[in-house]
């Protein structure tokens, strides 16, 4: 959470600075919603991004800046695929509606959504990009 909020507040002073407005995008996760056991500590400051996005949206509006954030359930990466035992991954993948999580890929187009301007109107949002858990 403290990169989050530190990197955030960094680009809204530079925004403010340009004075044209601009999108920040802040990757939190489902978990933040959801339950899951022996992830108390991720889940907390997952949640606390989402609640950070959503204020730091509001103080963000004023400069014509939007903050959102995307929420992945379970996004597939390299660094995971070395750090998780693969029966942990296959599980994990079996709650997922598609069985399999996310390319990192499908997560980047939410973010490039959020980032753009076909969501001009949007701030203080937090968009899963899950498949429903079964």
């Amino acid at each position: 959470l403290n990169g989050t909020m530190r990197m955030t507040r960094y680009m809204l002073k530079l925004m403010k600075q340009r004075g044209k407005g601009g999108a920040i995008v802040n990757n939190a996760s489902v978990l933040g919603w959801r339950a899951q056991k022996e992830q108390s500590h991720y889940a907390a400051a997952k949640a606390g991004v989402m609640a950070f996005t959503r204020c730091a949206a509001l103080e963000a509006a004023e400069f014509g800046v939007r903050i959102n954030a995307v929420a992945p359930s379970l996004a597939v990466h390299a660094m995971l695929r070395k750090s998780a035992p693969e029966a942990l991954l296959k599980e994990l993948e079996g709650r997922e509606a598609y069985r399999r999580g996310a390319e990192v890929w499908e997560v980047a187009n939410v973010m490039m959504f959020l980032a753009s301007d076909y969501a001009s109107y949007m701030t203080g949002e937090v968009l899963s990009c899950s498949s429903q858990q079964a």
